[in-house]
């Protein structure tokens, strides 16, 4: 039996058709003549999960996306087309995870190998998401854009008000005052070198002072150790000893004994002594008065006048 070209063109056509809707599917990451099983995860985003992205179990690829596409809730359902046997409980979880720095996702299946209830082919997992290394740079950047923003505005703001602060005015004050800074502190590295030059000139009067100092200081040494060695201690006990005699000596005195105390405390013996002095002034007056009384001299023999006592007596007893 022989082909007609007509219908050789057409079995041409269909399968050039056919193995053109093959590659699409294929370049999309369906294989139309795959018989894998088919598991769906629900996730809120999957930016940066592309279709054929692989799947892994443990680190080893098991299967890939299919497809991905919009629910009602806005929600984003991922279709997994798993090509290994291993047994996938039902309890599992899905993570979407970031497999790469520049931001590329997958997906990997956390299995609970403790539960023996196994999916089957539609079958939902539960989802998870982890950040990618890109993704939580992005996070923990976020907060410091936003302040390294404010800062720059305040800094915006604070180079403003010291633009409209430095007017003209401003600016030929503040070179002044520079031109003036640097002409005290010429003037300071002049007095500077005065002030080491006259160090210089007085250097050996300088070295005859300190070496005076050391030795003063080294007889005060002497003069602390002496003191030091010196029984200071017992000198002190003996002045307290000393002068608490004196203070029972005062205290004697204090309370009329002996002497002193008598002489202090006694009034009879004030008395006498009152009387004895008032006495002596009456024969002092009396001497005073009458000298011939008691000086008397006779070359001829006369006779002693009676005494006769002072009429006037000035001193009252």
């Amino acid at each position: 039996m022989k082909l007609t070209k007509e219908i050789k063109t057409a079995v041409l056509v269909i399968v050039s058709i056919l193995l053109f809707i093959w590659g699409y599917n294929f370049l999309k990451g369906k294989n139309l003549f795959d018989n894998s099983n088919k598991l769906y995860v629900v996730f809120d985003s999957v930016e940066g999960l592309a279709p054929s992205s692989i799947v892994t179990i443990k680190g080893v690829p098991v299967g890939r996306v299919n497809s991905y596409s919009f629910l009602e809730n806005k929600k984003v359902v991922v279709e997994l087309a798993i090509t290994s046997d291993y047994p996938i409980s039902k309890t599992s979880v899905a993570e979407l995870r970031g497999s790469s720095p520049l931001g590329g996702k997958e997906i990997i299946i956390i299995p609970n190998d403790s539960d023996n209830n196994l999916v089957v082919s539609g079958d939902y997992l539960k989802a998870s998401s982890k950040l990618g290394l890109t993704d939580a740079l992005a996070q923990q950047l976020e907060p410091l854009q936003d302040k390294v923003q404010k800062l720059l505005d305040n800094a915006d703001i604070l180079f403003s008000n010291v633009n409209d602060i430095l007017d003209e005015k401003t600016k030929q004050n503040l070179k002044s005052s520079i031109a003036e800074l640097n002409k005290t502190l010429s003037e300071f590295s002049v007095a500077s070198k005065n002030i080491n030059g006259m160090i210089a000139d007085n250097k050996s009067k300088i070295n005859s002072t300190m070496t005076n100092l050391d030795k003063t200081t080294a007889n005060f040494s002497k003069m602390s150790d002496s003191l030091a060695k010196a029984n200071l201690g017992q000198t002190v006990k003996n002045l307290e000893k000393t002068l608490a005699n004196v203070d029972k000596i005062m205290s004697d005195i204090d309370k009329g004994k002996g002497t002193m105390g008598k002489l202090i405390k006694d009034d009879a013996m004030y008395n006498n002594f009152t009387n004895t002095s008032k006495e002596l002034e009456l024969l002092l007056q009396d001497l005073r008065l009458n000298p011939t009384r008691y000086v008397n001299v006779s070359l001829f023999g006369k006779k002693n006048k009676p005494y006769v006592a002072p009429v006037n007596d000035t001193i009252k007893k």
